[in-house]
């Protein structure tokens, strides 16, 4: 029988010490805390209404996806920002950052925290600087400003960064966080969006300056990029990163584990785009699936198991499809260490 609680287990592995069991993603809690709403600042979270437009701090319009589990993109084609060069004209500090009663927000938040989970975040203007740059201008203009004019895209991003790191002093006093975690999907299916001479020049050093507060206080670390990046993981790891999610298996995952030598996490590494989310896969395959994740990645410590599917809210099939997989790896979790 297991000696320590999920939450023990997993900030073993978050610490690079081998778990006692095969940890979870979400063994640590909640990717981030949120915040009091009525004296302090909270970001709209969207609505539940497929189709039904929501707007962020900046007038960013949004739209939710029924099929995607309600997951929100910008809505196609209302872009608030189309020339970079007209960035300060358009891009201003939103009211709302003005009056946060932090003490406030930390007094009713702190106490509906499970003790058992990590006080994670922090606050953030945006849903990260390559994200927040295309939710601005969209893929094509985004794209466009990075080559033809760098220094302003760097320009409007340190003005987010800035903001960011006013707001990290204030949460690192009131809430003293276990955990930072930052998220910029900033590559695709096949390779970052950007190539690494432009990674290097724009976003490595945002990254940097955005994590190091929470670091210098003595926070873990984990970071959210899906698709393959598997270059960036270098200058990731460097920055003070300890573990990375959702780590997805187009990526060379076992070769990462090896080369950071159980000190770098990899969360994930599940194809829930694949034949498990097929009709036609049997309930033995998908099992078979489960185990064979937990065969090529738990060896050695070093990772998460972060398996299911994405599908409707209350799709049958994909609720039945994410139990069989949540029951396989609760049966085979502690026969790894």
């Amino acid at each position: 029988m297991p000696t320590l609680t999920p939450y023990e287990n997993y900030l073993r592995m978050l610490r690079g010490e081998m778990p006692e069991y095969v940890p979870t993603m979400m063994d640590g809690g909640g990717m981030f805390i949120q915040m009091e709403y009525s004296k302090g600042w909270r970001p709209p979270l969207g609505t539940s209404v497929p189709g039904e437009i929501w707007y962020d701090m900046w007038g960013v319009p949004w739209v939710s996806e029924w099929n995607a589990s309600n997951g929100s993109l910008p809505a196609p084609g209302q872009f608030i920002l189309e020339d970079i060069t007209k960035w300060r004209d358009v891009i201003k500090k939103p009211a709302l950052l003005e009056n946060i009663d932090w003490e406030y927000c930390a007094s009713v938040d702190l106490p509906k925290m499970d003790p058992q989970f990590l006080v994670s975040g922090g606050p953030s203007v945006g849903i990260g600087y390559f994200q927040t740059l295309v939710a601005f201008m969209g893929f094509d203009n985004g794209l466009i400003a990075c080559m033809e004019e760098p220094e302003e895209v760097k320009a409007m991003l340190n003005f987010l960064l800035e903001l960011n790191l006013e707001m990290a002093k204030e949460f690192i006093h009131y809430y003293k966080p276990g955990l930072y975690g930052m998220g910029d999907d900033i590559a695709h299916e096949r390779a970052p969006f950007v190539s690494m001479a432009v990674f290097e020049d724009i976003f490595e050093p945002i990254w940097r300056a955005d994590v190091a507060p929470y670091k210098d206080a003595g926070c873990l670390a984990s970071i959210h990029v899906c698709g393959k990046l598997e270059e960036l993981i270098p200058a990731i790891v460097d920055m003070g990163f300890n573990a990375w999610n959702p780590a997805e298996p187009q990526n060379d995952l076992v070769a990462i584990k090896s080369a950071y030598n159980g000190k770098f996490a990899v969360c994930g590494g599940f194809d829930g785009n694949g034949p498990v989310c097929y009709p036609e896969t049997t309930e033995e395959e998908v099992r078979a699936y489960v185990k064979q994740q937990l065969d090529l990645y738990a060896p050695g410590g070093a990772y998460a198991f972060g398996g299911g599917i994405m599908g409707p809210p209350e799709d049958a099939f994909a609720t039945a499809r994410r139990d069989i997989i949540t029951d396989e790896f609760e049966k085979l979790r502690y026969s790894y260490y």
